[in-house]
């Protein structure tokens, strides 16, 4: 079942023109993008920096109706209405002075939520990521890693199944992210919402992804859409098969 469907996508953006304070240009960010995602994949989008990926996350999140082309999620033209949807960037974004269950619950809370009923709701998760003895802990107290699964629950407790991740393990450093990967990997495989994933890192994309967008640099274009064949759960002993290898490999030709 196809839940997002993008066709035929252009997105320009306004910006000064060097010759006239007065007069702008139109700067092509996304060009003729083009996508299907079924219901409960994992999807990563991959490309160089600059090439439009947190933008086409914005426009799925329907935070920007200024485009060409179209977008429907479960059937609705979101120029027309928004679709509920879970979205992350790359950053935590945890209030500092609110503790790590505050900051969970802060979308319960906007949208006016009986929270003694989501704490209720939300205390046995933390076990689940990782946060359990830390309930009560403001965002100075905790780990890194602590905080991208607190930022992470609280973005899986909006409304909507379709999560988008904005490189959320981009800050991490390497062990941390590798952790992190397992965990997620783990977490999707039990919950399994539809997720896309904006990432700069070629083995996460393929180590966590049933398919890999690869974008070209700006103004982006899908220029690849790679399936990935292997089975789940996913396991890091597939980083050094020959098939890994592979599709390493199809990701980097086409980057250029």
């Amino acid at each position: 079942m196809e839940q997002i469907v993008a066709d035929n996508i252009n997105k320009y953006y306004g910006m000064p023109s060097e010759n006239s304070r007065r007069s702008y240009e139109r700067l092509q960010v996304l060009a003729g993008v083009s996508f299907r995602v079924e219901k409960n994949d994992f999807v990563s989008i991959l490309g160089p920096s600059g090439c439009g990926k947190s933008t086409l996350l914005r426009l799925l999140a329907g935070l920007d109706r200024d485009y060409e082309g179209s977008i429907h999620v479960d059937g609705t033209d979101l120029k027309e209405k928004r679709v509920p949807v879970c979205y992350m960037l790359q950053k935590d974004h945890l209030m500092p002075w609110r503790t790590l269950m505050e900051n969970v619950l802060l979308p319960a809370e906007i949208e006016g939520a009986d929270l003694k009923k989501e704490a209720e709701i939300i205390r046995p998760m933390l076990k689940e990521f990782g946060l359990e003895e830390f309930e009560n802990y403001r965002p100075h107290a905790l780990s890194g890693g602590m905080r991208q699964r607190a930022a992470l629950l609280r973005t899986y407790r909006m409304r909507g199944d379709i999560m988008l991740l904005d490189e959320p393990f981009g800050a991490l450093d390497e062990i941390t992210r590798m952790q992190m990967q397992d965990w997620l990997l783990d977490v999707w495989g039990r919950h399994r919402k539809t997720v896309l994933f904006v990432t700069h890192n070629i083995d996460e994309a393929v180590l966590l992804s049933d398919r890999v967008l690869v974008m070209s640099s700006r103004p982006g274009s899908i220029v690849k859409d790679i399936r990935i064949g292997f089975p789940r759960p996913r396991n890091r002993d597939m980083l050094l098969s020959s098939q890994f290898l592979s599709y390493k490999g199809d990701i980097l030709a086409s980057l250029g």
